[in-house]
Formats: structure tokens, sequence, C-alpha cells
């Protein structure tokens, strides 16, 4: 069987903005603190814990994959969004789909070192994909008594590959 492919493009604000927020220190910052020796980028992602929730910082160390990808399953937090933090100067995989109640179109950014990401809540997305290790990332999202987690198993897989050169 051949399998979709979908080759992953660079991400940025302007492509990833219907699935949520880049985070980056690209351009001047909004701030200079410190006395002068850091900028600060304010207020780069609309953080949503929902009714009865709150923030809750995570660690995830997850294992390292190699492109081409197989896609097999997405998921979505539909009470909170999700930010992937990157504790790492490597590129990464950011895998989105479009909103339905079941997914649509599927996306893939490769992520630049100094790049994460928030999901805005309810976006369909790929598990955390580093390409190398270590795969550590800070991971800010919901901390609530309601489920936060649906997953959706692909009826065909899709294989994510690199950007044709």
């Amino acid at each position: 069987m051949t399998l979709a492919t979908i080759h992953a493009q660079p991400l940025t604000s302007q492509a990833f903005a219907p699935f949520g927020d880049v985070l980056e220190a690209q351009g001047a910052p909004d701030k200079v603190i410190n006395q002068g020796n850091c900028g600060r980028f304010h207020d780069r992602a609309a953080l949503d814990f929902g009714p009865g929730g709150r923030a809750g910082v995570s660690v995830f160390d997850a294992e390292p994959r190699t492109l081409p990808y197989k896609l097999e399953m997405v998921e979505r937090h539909p009470e909170g969004s999700q930010a992937f933090l990157p504790m790492h100067s490597h590129p990464w995989l950011v895998i989105v789909a479009e909103a339905g109640d079941v997914p649509g179109q599927i996306h893939a950014f490769l992520a630049s070192a100094g790049q994460g990401v928030n999901f805005h809540r309810g976006t369909w997305h790929g598990v955390l994909t580093p390409l190398h290790a270590p795969g550590l990332f800070a991971v800010v999202d919901r901390i609530g008594e309601t489920p936060n987690l649906q997953e959706h198993w692909l009826d065909q897989p899709v294989l994510i590959a690199p950007a044709p050169m």
C-alpha cells in the first residue's frame, strides 16, 4: 500500500496561525529588561485553561523519531491549549490537522532550534515528535478534573517527509 505523503514545511507564524502560536524570539524584542541585558518577547501565546482548569508545567522526555515519519494517530485537548517548549537546540516535527469533529487535512511543519508552539484549544495535532535526542520539552497545559484528551486513529496512515530540496 502506498501512503499519502505530506512534506514538512518550515514553521512560520503565518502558516501556523490557524492552529496556534509560534513561540520564538524573532525581530526586535517588545521590551529590554535586566539592565539592558535581556530582550523580552512579551505574551506570545494565547494560553487557555478553560473553566475549572489551571496552568501546569510538565517536562516530557520523548523518544526521537526519523523522517519519513508514519503518522497513524492525532490527538486534541478540548478543555485547554497546550504549549511545547523545546529544552534543546534541535529541529523537531510539528503535525496538525484542520478543525472538525474528526481531523481534516494534515499539515506538517519543521520547527527550527529555538521555536516552540502553543496549540489552540481543540486543535488536532500529532504527538510530540523530536527528531534528535534529547527529546526534552517543557509543556504548559491544562490541569483539571475533566478529561482533556481525545485520540483519533487515522483510517489511512500518512507519511511525513522532509520538504524536497
